[in-house]
């Protein structure tokens, strides 16, 4: 069986191929997706990835996910479920080197229902077609983000989001698509929630900051 794979698009790992594993389910972001929203991410981030925390929920082959460390996210997070995908991030890691890639096995739901130790300037979106998770996850997504915090989503139709978050990008490519939010916080948590981020990032500890009770990260 021929072995298929991905590209990194951009960054410090660009050209880098990443292997695709043979797997239900299992839907790669296509290179012209990506390279689309890291220009957007670009564009409302003046270029400075640097001190960005990103979390991705479905990390699959870890395209997404590899694609903000690569552009130097200083922390990014990957939730999957999957054995042998785990596997597969775990060896791209090693190969590039990227320490600031942090690998959970688990689930996106219990990822939700705990508090993170920091809030994420991004989250990546991307779950299995035709199975409702948009529906079950939108709730639990603003206690994860900063203050206009983006959100990045992928679906198999238009999406309506809820209102707490703005739309800033949409586009289509074949049957895929993909949209850029933002997180609208409420004034008064919007408030909390900088003066905790702007504290945690003059720290800069990530790892430390993890709690014993989360799950174990690589």
């Amino acid at each position: 069986m021929k072995k298929h794979s991905l590209r990194i698009v951009g960054g410090d790992y660009r050209r880098t191929r990443i292997p695709v594993i043979d797997a239900i389910g299992l839907r790669p972001t296509p290179d012209r997706v990506r390279e689309t929203l890291y220009n957007w991410l670009r564009h409302f981030w003046d270029g400075n990835f640097a001190n960005k925390r990103v979390l991705d929920l479905f990390a699959g082959t870890g395209a997404l996910g590899f694609e903000a460390a690569s552009r130097g996210a200083a922390y990014v997070q990957m939730v999957e479920t999957n054995p042998a995908a785990i596997t597969a991030l775990r060896q791209l890691r090693t190969r590039l080197g990227a320490n600031n890639v942090h690998i959970v096995p688990g689930d996106a739901r219990a990822t939700l229902a705990r508090r993170p130790a920091a809030p994420f300037d991004l989250v990546l979106l991307d779950p299995p077609f035709k199975r409702e998770w948009l529906s079950t996850l939108w709730p639990g997504l603003p206690a994860l983000m900063t203050p206009d915090g983006l959100l990045y989503v992928e679906s198999e139709s238009p999406i309506d989001p809820p209102a707490a978050f703005e739309r800033l990008r949409q586009a289509r490519a074949g049957a895929v698509h993909f949209h850029l939010l933002r997180f609208a916080a409420p004034q008064r948590t919007r408030n909390n929630a900088t003066t905790e981020s702007n504290d945690y990032r003059e720290r800069l500890e990530y790892r430390a900051l993890e709690p014993p009770t989360h799950p174990k990260q690589e």
